[in-house]
């Protein structure tokens, strides 16, 4: 099935419904990792804060994490270094121990049981000794107790790896559970539009002096441009037991991308991830890619779940957090995480908290969204302008040749009904699906995703299900 077995193994109590308009001083969207951690620690300062939930808590990307609590985020100080200089890498080292530090207090100070552990993190590879090599030394030079090796749990051989030692995991769930306990949080109550200090909901209003948008990704396209500044991927993960316990977490930094975690005696395999609506393109295969990684190296393997997650990436691979924009000095984001959710959600809080209440934060300028590193960003820049024209000019001048006859069943297909393209989806017993085939957020031309029998937009990373609902952002509506 495609819960997490966060979600299989965690009962969140229900909380209600917006019922009035309502003034605070800060209103949080989203009640994600992030959004619950910024309004726990704005509340710790005094502050009134309310938090709005379209669905229910945790019950975005944070139920579908693997949960890791890291500052080992692929070759990031390599690329850093390279790209901004030692001083911004040797920081972002600093804000993410800082991070992983703050959960643990936070953890303690509430007595909270989310099986929450201190063990080692490694970025492997089956090739490259020379690129782990100068990552460690960065790494320890910037100090995180790093160090390289060639050793490893995994059963398969590796040429090296980069250990970071005290890094952390937990049962995402449990924590929120806990810590959103003493927070004032509407659930079932989705934001429709905010217009300057004014969230207009589905079930009334709410005036606020701050607004932080803690959706993954922003659902106001303006001001931000956020849309063109970042694009979203998708990653999957296999849950399996009978398997061999590992003591440590592994990342891949070779092409496959594999991840490895316990989560006690269930091993967690993430992998076979793509662009989101670009399945195709990547050759990946998603949940048969990792199905077959699990019965290659685990031939005794039982599959417990199976689930899939959206990451956002910046174009310079730095977060964005901060400011929404200079002419909305009073809204606030932190998005572009891309698959270091957890770590970055604290980041988030603590700086989003600090900025609020005027506190000087010494991450804040790295992670500023107003920064212009072109250097950094150029290259990724292009590529998405690139994909999302191709996705807005798709099928502009021509109809498909195939008509709904020609989908078969189980499968999903761009075809012509009448002088109109849409999306066919046929079930095995023959039943059809069919919806406009462009995505309501600007227009974009959608993907058949096969693995998740979904229709996905490449451009800015919408998904819908084969009768148009809404599964994730920045899209606000289901396709009519």
């Amino acid at each position: 099935m495609t819960e997490s077995v966060w979600s299989k193994s965690t009962w969140m109590p229900e909380r209600k419904s917006l019922s009035e308009n309502i003034e605070t001083e800060v209103a949080v969207i989203g009640a994600g990792m992030t959004g619950i951690l910024t309004a726990y620690l704005l509340q710790q300062t005094g502050r009134k804060v309310i938090v709005l939930e379209a669905d229910r808590i945790g019950s975005g990307q944070t139920k579908n994490t693997t949960a890791k609590i890291t500052s080992q985020h692929g070759r990031i100080y390599s690329q850093l270094t390279k790209d901004y200089g030692v001083e911004c890498a040797r920081l972002y080292a600093r804000a993410n121990e800082a991070a992983i530090a703050a959960y643990e207090r936070i953890i303690e100070k509430n007595h909270i049981e989310c099986h929450f552990e201190r063990l080692p993190s490694y970025l492997y590879s089956t090739s490259d000794k020379k690129a782990l090599e100068e990552e460690a030394r960065l790494a320890a030079s910037f100090g995180i107790p790093a160090y390289y090796t060639e050793e490893s749990e995994l059963p398969f051989t590796i040429a090296g790896a980069v250990c970071f030692e005290n890094q952390a995991q937990f049962h995402p769930l449990e924590f929120l559970k806990v810590l959103s306990e003493d927070l004032t949080i509407y659930e079932q109550t989705k934001v429709l539009s905010v217009k300057g200090h004014c969230i207009a909901t589905s079930k009334g209003n709410v005036t606020a002096k701050h607004i932080v948008f803690a959706t993954h990704y922003p659902v106001m396209n303006l001001p931000g441009f956020y849309f063109v500044r970042q694009h979203q991927e998708r990653s999957y993960v296999l849950a399996i037991s009978n398997v061999e316990n590992l003591h440590g977490m592994y990342y891949s930094m070779d092409q496959e991308g594999l991840s490895f975690r316990m989560a006690g005696d269930v091993l967690l395999l993430g992998g076979g991830g793509h662009r989101t609506g670009q399945e195709a393109v990547f050759g990946k295969e998603g949940y048969g890619f990792l199905k077959n990684v699990a019965g290659k190296y685990y031939p005794e393997h039982k599959e417990i779940a199976h689930w899939s997650a959206q990451d956002c990436l910046t174009h310079d691979k730095l977060p964005f957090i901060g400011r929404y924009s200079v002419f909305r000095p009073y809204w606030y984001v932190a998005t572009g995480f891309k698959k270091w959710g957890m770590t970055a959600a604290m980041l988030s809080a603590m700086i989003l908290c600090d900025r609020i209440c005027g506190v000087d934060n010494p991450y804040e300028k790295l992670f500023a969204p107003q920064r212009l590193h072109l250097k950094a960003s150029l290259c990724e820049l292009l590529k998405d302008i690139g994909v999302s024209a191709t996705g807005l000019a798709k099928g502009a001048f021509h109809l498909p040749f195939q008509e709904v006859s020609s989908v078969k069943p189980g499968q999903g297909k761009v075809v012509r009904c009448g002088f109109g393209r849409y999306g066919c989806y046929k079930e095995e017993t023959g039943k059809i699906h069919k919806i406009p085939i462009r995505c309501p957020h600007m227009g974009c031309e959608l993907e058949w995703n096969q693995e998740e029998r979904t229709w996905d937009c490449p451009c800015h990373g919408s998904r819908f299900d084969i009768d148009g609902n809404l599964i994730d952002d920045p899209a606000q509506t289901s396709i009519r």
